[in-house]
């Protein structure tokens, strides 16, 4: 079991850069995920851990020892591929056993080895079986267990579902995340999915252009996205966009006019931090879940509704209904601009209606439209328990103590209370958690 990390880590072919001053630190027994769209350096990275290529610049550190230049065979990894990569002339039992037999662990072990293997994935029946006598998702439990035989530092794993049917990558994305907890090894998964990021990792590394965009827990990057990116490509459908909202400014309030001509209230909480962007055009966020159809969420809110709902109704025109059984996807047009929402299945809607909808402005998002940094989201200090990257600190230990000393003057007594805090700091090199609200350490 070991950490993994990238410090100040580029990585060229040619003259092309595909990956960019990567810093990032994996922490032990983390199930870390990497994670974006196709060419943005995530299986490179990968690679530059197993050590099958080699970084142009930085630092690539497994455990306690850099392992720039060592040979994949030396760095005490496991790596799982997209294809399966099983010898189609052995059996389960020796394609899972072949490692063991070149490093010439004595058969007795590798028979333990390979057995507990495949009690965990559910093999012990299948073990005298050749790979073209087993579906997808038996192969690719069986190159799993060629990972597990090694019980390597680190687990690394590169697009190993993609090849599966929809039914089998939700199964075998449950049996990847019992077989982190039942190992207890370092885990780097990398994948274009971002379902498969959000139900797997402990921590995702949202990757665009050879960077790194974010660092986070899944719940963190969904709720609190640092830039346009990240909101767009976390989240399935992805979140709404609106291009070139103005921010306006009327009896006190803060408001943002849409292109058509509709506007939307801002609350308090956010109208605070867009009060810098009065008269000028930003990018305004809203997730699916956050459009909800006018009438149900009248009576969801109750008598109350008028009064919170002022000022955050649009109207929709409908193009498209998708029924999903217990969900409607509708998608449809706001001044112009394509929007998707997720509707309560009991709403009747069909293509080519208006439908008024409720916009839970609450949980909206605005983006600067120059940069495309996140103007709302909270930081990382204001939100519990998060992950914040790149050396930060760490409080250990916060005590407080009140010397509390009785001082006699002029016959009275005056009671002086001197507040100490001790505390010990620990400093980290790259992502740590930081708990706000209380530490109890």
């Amino acid at each position: 079991m070991a950490s993994v990390s990238f410090e100040h880590v580029y990585k060229r072919f040619n003259k092309v850069e595909v990956v960019h001053d990567i810093n990032l630190k994996i922490l032990d027994q983390e199930f870390m995920v990497l994670v974006g769209p196709s060419g943005c350096g995530k299986t490179t990275c990968l690679r530059m851990i197993a050590g099958l290529e080699e970084s142009t610049d930085g630092q690539v550190w497994i455990g306690d020892r850099v392992v720039n230049g060592l040979e994949p065979k030396d760095r005490d990894i496991a790596m799982v591929f997209q294809n399966y990569a099983l010898y189609p002339h052995m059996n389960v039992f020796d394609n899972m056993a072949f490692g063991l037999k070149l490093r010439k662990v004595p058969k007795s072990e590798i028979a333990r080895r390979v057995n507990d293997a495949a009690e965990i994935l559910g093999l012990q029946s299948y073990l005298q079986r050749k790979p073209k006598e087993l579906s997808g998702g038996q192969r690719q439990r069986v190159a799993l267990g060629r990972a597990i035989v090694r019980s390597p530092k680190v687990f690394l794993m590169d697009e190993p579902l993609s090849n599966l049917d929809a039914k089998l990558r939700v199964q075998m994305r449950a049996e990847i995340a019992r077989l982190h907890q039942r190992v207890q090894t370092t885990f780097v998964y990398v994948t274009h999915d971002q379902t498969e990021a959000m139900t797997m990792g402990d921590r995702i590394a949202v990757l665009n252009g050879g960077k790194i965009q974010q660092v986070g827990a899944p719940r963190d990057l969904y709720d609190f996205p640092a830039n346009k990116f990240v909101a767009g490509f976390i989240g399935s459908p992805a979140m709404n966009f609106f291009e070139g909202a103005k921010v306006e400014q009327d009896n006190g309030s803060l408001w943002l006019r849409l292109k058509g001509g509709q506007a939307l209230r801002v609350p308090e909480a956010l109208a605070v931090r867009l009060e810098s962007y009065i008269g000028r055009e930003v990018t305004l966020g809203v997730r699916p879940e956050n459009l909800e159809e006018g009438a149900v969420a009248r009576q969801r809110k109750g008598e109350a509704s008028e009064r919170e709902m002022a000022g955050q109704m649009v109207g929709v025109k409908v193009d498209v209904v998708e029924n999903l059984g217990n969900e409607q996807m509708v998608y449809g047009a706001i001044g112009g601009q394509q929007v998707v929402a997720r509707v309560d299945v009991r709403v009747q809607v069909r293509p080519g209606d208006e439908v008024e909808m409720y916009v839970e402005m609450g949980k909206a998002h605005v983006f600067d439209t120059q940069d495309e940094h996140s103007i709302t989201s909270r930081p990382p200090e204001e939100s519990g328990v998060t992950e914040v990257q790149m050396n930060e600190v760490q409080a250990t230990e916060v005590q407080t103590t009140e010397v509390a000393s009785i001082v006699e003057e002029g016959g009275e007594e005056v009671s002086e209370v001197e507040v100490v805090e001790e505390v010990q700091v620990t400093e980290v090199t790259e992502t740590v958690r930081v708990q706000t609200a209380e530490t109890d350490a």
